[in-house]
Order: C-alpha cells, then sequence, then structure tokens
C-alpha cells in the first residue's frame, strides 16, 4: 500500500479488504455465480436403475442448498462400461463447479485393475460424498449346511453366476484364490432372478453378490422361512440389521489379504457415490459439500428417498476420498496379486443348463 494513502483512506481500503474476504462475501460469490445456473448432474447408467434412481431423487432437492438455488438436471451418460461418463467429467467438462456426477464407484477399482481407456486419475476428483452405502452378500440354501463360508474349503458348493466382471462370479473366484474355498461357477444365466429361479430348481445352491434391500423385496419367504444361510457380507461395515454376519475384511488371515479384499469391497462400500471434476474452485465446492450434506438431512429428501426405498444411510466425502485414494495408492506388487486373485481357476467354471 502506498504511503500517500491518508490513514483514513488507508483504513476504508483495510476495512473492504477484511469484508471481501469475510465468510458472508464467500457465500455471496458463491450465490452470484449459480444464480440462474444449471448443474449438470452426470448418470452413468441407464434410466430407472438404481444409480438413476438414486441420483434423480438427490438431483430433486440439492439446488434448494446450493447458494443462488441452481437447477440440478440429470442427464444419463452411458457407454464403455462407465467410462465414458468418468472421462468425460475428468476431462471435457467445465472445472467451475456447473458439472457433477453420480457414477458407479467401479471406476475406482478399474483404475488399478484394468485402466484400459481410463483417462483419469481416482484421486483428482473432488468426492461429493455418498447417498447411500448398502452392503452386497452372499448365501446358500440352508441345506447344504454351511455354517461359515470357510466350510466351502472342505465341501464343493455349486454358485450360479451371469458372467465374467458380475459379483456373482467375481466373490465366489476370489474366495477361491484367496480362502481356498471350492465354489463351482454354474455360468451363462441371463439375470440374477434366473440364478434364483436355478436355486429353487436345484441347479445351483447359492449366489454372491445380491443387496440386502433386493434380496428382501423379491425373496422375502427366504428370509421368512428361514430356507438360506447368510453366510458373508460386502462392504466397509456390517449391515445395521445383519450384524452377526462377518464381513469380507474380518475373515482374513493376513494383511495381505485383507488390502486383497479391500480392492474388491471398495465399490460396495463408496454405495451411490457423487463426485464433482476436478480444478472446481475452493469456495464452490465447499458450498458443493456442505450442500450434499445438508440434502441428506432433509425431511423432504427423506420423505422422497422412503417412497423408491432407498435407505439413505451416507457416507461423508471425506471418508470416501480416503478410500479412493487407498485403493489407486496400492503397489504395483499387491495390484498385481490382486489380478491374480480375479483369475478363475481351471475346473471352475462351466456353463448353465
Amino acid at each position: 500500500m502506498s504511503p500517500n494513502i491518508k490513514p483514513t483512506a488507508r483504513a476504508f481500503f483495510i476495512a473492504a479488504l477484511a469484508a471481501a474476504s469475510a465468510p458472508g462475501a464467500k457465500a455471496d460469490a458463491v450465490s452470484d455465480f449459480y444464480a440462474g445456473k444449471t448443474i449438470s448432474l452426470i448418470v452413468s447408467t441407464g434410466v430407472g436403475g438404481g444409480v438413476d434412481t438414486n441420483a434423480r431423487v438427490v438431483a430433486r432437492h440439492l439446488g434448494n442448498h446450493i447458494p443462488g438455488n441452481p437447477q440440478v438436471v440429470p442427464k444419463n451418460m452411458t457407454g464403455a462400461g462407465h467410462l465414458q461418463a468418468t472421462n468425460f467429467l475428468y476431462g471435457a467438462a467445465p472445472r467451475d463447479g456447473t458439472h457433477i456426477g453420480a457414477i458407479l464407484p467401479t471406476f475406482v477399482g478399474y483404475q488399478v485393475l484394468d485402466g484400459k481407456g481410463a483417462q483419469y486419475d481416482a484421486r483428482n476428483f473432488n468426492f461429493l460424498g455418498a447417498a447411500d452405502v448398502e452392503n452386497a452378500n452372499f448365501y446358500t440354501w440352508r441345506n447344504v449346511g454351511l455354517k461359515s463360508i470357510l466350510d466351502a474349503r472342505d465341501k464343493e458348493v455349486l454358485m450360479g453366476a451371469t458372467g465374467a466382471g458380475s459379483y456373482t462370479m467375481l466373490y465366489p473366484t476370489l474366495l477361491n484364490n484367496v480362502m481356498r474355498t471350492k465354489f463351482k461357477i454354474v455360468s451363462g444365466y441371463k439375470s440374477t432372478n434366473e440364478i434364483h429361479l436355478a436355486m429353487e430348481r436345484g441347479e445351483v445352491s447359492g449366489r454372491a453378490g445380491n443387496f440386502f434391500t433386493s434380496l428382501k423385496s423379491q425373496n422375502p419367504d427366504w428370509l421368512r422361512d428361514k430356507k438360506i444361510d447368510m453366510l458373508l457380507q460386502f462392504g466397509a461395515v456390517r449391515d445395521p440389521e445383519w450384524l452377526d454376519v462377518p464381513l469380507l475384511s474380518e475373515i482374513a488371515e493376513s494383511e495381505e489379504q485383507r488390502q486383497i479384499f479391500k480392492v474388491f469391497t471398495a465399490e460396495v462400500a463408496l454405495g451411490k457415490i457423487f463426485i464433482a471434476t476436478p480444478g472446481v474452485p475452493a469456495d464452490r465446492l465447499a458450498a458443493l459439500r456442505k450442500a450434499f450434506e445438508d440434502t441428506l438431512r432433509d425431511p423432504a429428501f427423506l420423505e422422497d428417498a422412503r417412497k423408491v426405498e432407498m435407505l439413505a444411510r451416507p457416507l461423508p466425502w471425506a471418508q470416501a476420498k480416503a478410500m479412493a485414494d487407498e485403493i489407486v495408492g496400492l503397489s504395483p506388487e499387491m495390484i498385481a496379486k490382486a489380478k491374480a486373485a480375479m483369475e478363475i481357476r481351471l475346473g471352475d467354471e462351466r456353463k448353465a443348463p
């Protein structure tokens, strides 16, 4: 500041600087930016699925909590196994806070396990949090007699599967390779509903990779009549309704096994994740994160979530980012072992009738 400025002018100048840097001024700047604008919510799945339904419920309420009250418009961008939407958000989308995404969280594990076509680094996305986190599970018919997943080390069990890349095939394969179980995979069913029908016909004895809400809504009699044994769940913490069912991480017999399991459960643990592009200005990012948190506490949002049977179990952005950073930051040696754990052993798979 020039020494020639009079004391009164200097005081006024300092006061103006202080006012401009105050929280209220920042909030006004964010409000001014978003007023009259539209935020594009890029959804990596088609219309009508769980990720899309979740995203649209959030979109109806999120703008009410962002300064300036912008309209939030879902836009489905499918293709290349969710890579098209993920790459777009990372590279082509504006980095000004007008584009956010509801992306299937496979993008984190895919970066380290395959990476073909991935033009992003998951660590550089700005995580907003997850609107809903639900664990996957693993069950067999009660007459099979498994009381623990590790009982399958001594007994072959036929597991129904749709095809490569699905949880129905991945989880039994992972257990066979890491925990020395003897699951035999019967693949080629056209849908998970067909797997359930095959279970009832006696063609297979179990299924992996369902979600608890789906099981409760589609096969309530299996639970009511105790037709199945729930052996395992996949996620970061036990489902509050299934506290007696162990997590995959809890059956690990070494730290190396736990690290491998984290790679394959991260996408379940991340839930219905929402991200912003890299490079969003700090004040707008803070506003988006706060708006996301406030939305998930909004009674109107919770009522909408209840109507579509959405659990609305949120995951804070900091925890989501820590998970992603841990997976992407694994050593090359650990990533190689995780890749090996995905490989189907000779004789472990056969085609469905």
